[in-house]
């Protein structure tokens, strides 16, 4: 058991263990978006670090079919920061939060050597769509295409460029696909630490194995930040799912079944 999770694990309650806590129709979730953890100043202009920030939040509550109503901000800012910097990031902010219908309610502010952001997004869904759920035989798939925010990272860590709608700077949510499918998957969580890692998390929580029906190279299941959507469905839902992803113009891979195996992270954690 790595780091974060053996941290977890000290928290015993019912509510832990899925992307948001989900308590009578209602979603609460938080993420870290550290400098020098998940970003550089240097990449990244003030609003782009913004509205990452905002999506990698809101992911988790797409990912649980929950309808994002409300944030936190939690906002450490250097004492160098000027003006325009600060305006730049209330815009990256403000911006997600109106595409997405969400009200900023209030956080806090504090001075710090570093951009450090955190924010907890409050949301509102009748359906939840959990880690569990998986059953025999079920079909395991992932949205999108994985890879280029590992390779895009890379370029980065090497001092190079990359373009302004890279996927590790422009987070595409699947909100479309999920709204559209959600009746009739049975399990989902959003990519944020890799597929091979993610995937090692639903293993946990459904005490399943997998049989890959097609391999997934390490470059791919193991880059993370990708915040696509791994899911699972019945078999006899598959034509069902992919007229659901061909509707909402959504790239859809299914590579998996659940077998009676043990399944193996190949993946170092990200973390720690």
């Amino acid at each position: 058991m790595n780091k974060e999770n053996y941290f977890i694990s000290l928290f015993k309650t019912q509510h832990i263990g899925d992307d948001a806590a989900y308590i009578r129709g209602v979603t609460y979730s938080k993420d870290a978006f550290f400098e020098n953890v998940h970003f550089k100043t240097a990449w990244m202009s003030y609003e782009q670090i913004a509205r990452k920030a905002m999506l990698v939040n809101l992911s988790d509550a797409i990912a649980m079919h929950a309808k994002p109503l409300y944030a936190l901000l939690s906002v450490a800012m250097p004492k160098g920061m000027t003006k325009n910097d600060m305006q730049a990031l209330a815009k990256g902010f403000l911006d997600v939060a109106e595409e997405y219908g969400v009200q900023i309610i209030g956080g806090d502010t504090i001075s710090n050597t570093k951009l450090d952001i955190t924010i907890t997004i409050i949301a509102q869904t009748k359906k939840p769509l959990f880690r569990r759920g998986l059953r025999a035989k079920s079909l395991l798939a992932y949205t999108g295409v994985l890879g280029k925010s590992q390779k895009d990272l890379q370029k980065l860590l090497n001092g190079g460029r990359v373009h302004r709608k890279s996927k590790f700077v422009a987070i595409e949510l699947r909100e479309q696909f999920i709204s559209q499918t959600a009746r009739i998957l049975q399990a989902g969580m959003d990519i944020s630490d890799g597929l091979l890692s993610d995937l090692d998390k639903m293993a946990s929580t459904n005490r399943v194995g997998f049989h890959f029906i097609q391999p997934v190279p390490k470059n791919i299941g193991c880059s993370g930040e990708e915040y696509e959507m791994l899911v699972g469905f019945d078999k006899r839902n598959k034509k069902a799912v992919m007229r659901r992803a061909e509707q909402s113009r959504t790239k859809i891979t299914i590579f998996a079944h659940v077998a009676r195996n043990k399944y193996k992270n190949r993946c170092q954690a990200h973390h720690f």
